[in-house]
């Protein structure tokens, strides 16, 4: 069963949020990350994107990039901008859109559970982006972001944060990118929710596998140096948004190619028997949409190879039966001839990237679906690379875990 673990957080102060809030450090690159904190000297950019305060040409992986994250966290800190919570508590997290809305518990997960597998995963984690995840989070003694998680609700959950958010204001509302609105609540009476959750038997990784990773490397080196027992230092829990699996909201994941041969691009549409659409998504799983040379075209995926969870998800499918066989695409995590993007940046995003002629092919998705999520992760499998974009994301800056 599910180990909860208020917390006393770090909070900017209300009028202070829009000055801090950003982005999660991977959805955007070094460049992006730069403009969008130019002029803005406070947003925590600077804590989880520490790179952009360094001299151009920084190795991203230098000591001076986590050296420079943890002062910058401590300056934040220790500003008029933030303070800490004097009791341990549990905070309400909501994201809100013109047409979407999902609630979950903001509060720390356990080392333990994602050990022992109560915290299900469904994705590979690279060594590389796990080493650099730990080592910020051991330079700034702090879990900065958090990691979203899901998990089939119940109503004793629903009831305890309803009872907070129908008769409270939030304590924060922030408005971020798109328009979604982020609002937060807190209470220090946790004693529910721990009980709540401890009947709910797995959680489950929706986004953030490196920082669940990084957080049990960091409390089993942590662990080893002072001697602590498992479970017992604050080092041992990490923050986490848990939301209902019903609110959650996937969009796909789409892929671009570099290079394709007019040569290979004929024989993947007489293959596959591929329509030239006005549509440019798919309409429904076991297809895909593909745009070269200024026009789309529709293709069936051909039946998955066995009915394995994971062979019957359109990201293997595609894998499978065009991208390996057709472009050479044996390792879409290493192949230089890929890339993927996603759902949030939209078709007209493939369109771009293709018209500039930095790719020549690009992959419209059908969205992987909760469920799918869910049974990979019940079957202790994994889902191939960038098989899905949750969207919203949570905001980084808003809470933060100091050990």
């Amino acid at each position: 069963m599910a180990i909860i673990h208020p917390f006393k957080g770090w909070l900017p102060k209300p009028e202070h949020a829009d000055e801090v809030a950003c982005v999660p450090y991977d959805v955007i690159n070094t460049e992006e990350a730069a403009k969008l904190a130019k002029g803005k000297p406070n947003s925590f950019l600077h804590v989880i994107r520490p790179e952009i305060d360094l001299p151009d040409g920084t190795p991203l992986y230098d000591d001076a990039v986590y050296e420079k994250g943890a002062e910058n966290l401590k300056n934040l800190l220790g500003s008029e901008l933030y303070s800490q919570d004097q009791k341990h508590s549990i905070y309400i997290y909501q994201m809100e859109t013109e047409n979407h809305s999902q609630t979950g518990v903001f509060t720390c997960a356990s080392v333990q559970d994602y050990d022992n597998d109560v915290i299900l995963k469904h994705e590979l984690t690279r060594p590389d982006k796990e080493d650099d995840r730990t080592r910020h989070i051991l330079t700034q003694s702090a879990h900065a972001e958090p990691v979203m998680l899901t998990f089939r609700d119940t109503a004793d959950i629903t009831f305890h944060i309803e009872r907070l958010t129908l008769t409270q204001p939030p304590l924060i509302e922030h408005e971020g990118e798109g328009g979604v609105i982020h609002r937060i609540w807190k209470t220090d009476k946790t004693i529910d929710f721990v009980e709540g959750f401890s009947k709910i038997p797995k959680l489950y990784v929706a986004d953030g596998h490196h920082r669940c990773k990084s957080a049990s490397r960091v409390a089993e080196k942590l662990r080893a140096e002072t001697g602590a027992h498992a479970g017992e230092s604050e080092f041992e829990y990490f923050p986490v948004v848990l939301f209902p699996m019903d609110q959650m909201r996937i969009l796909p994941y789409n892929r671009v190619i570099k290079e394709v041969s007019d040569e290979t691009f004929s024989e993947l549409a007489n293959r596959f028997n591929a329509k030239k659409t006005d549509q440019k998504e798919p309409s429904e799983k076991g297809f895909v949409n593909i745009y070269y040379k200024s026009e789309w075209w529709s293709l069936k995926l051909p039946e998955p190879v066995d009915n394995n969870i994971v062979s019957t998800l359109d990201v293997a499918r595609l894998q499978n039966s065009i991208l390996e066989p057709l472009f050479g695409i044996k390792n879409p995590r290493t192949d230089e001839n890929i890339n993927f993007v996603g759902g949030i940046r939209g078709t007209e995003e493939l369109e771009n990237l293709v018209n500039s002629g930095k790719y020549d092919l690009a992959i419209s998705m059908y969205p992987t679906s909760i469920q799918e999520l869910i049974e990979v992760s019940d079957q202790g499998e994994l889902m191939p690379p960038k098989s899905t974009w949750f969207e919203p994301k949570i905001k980084s800056g808003l809470i933060i875990h100091i050990f």
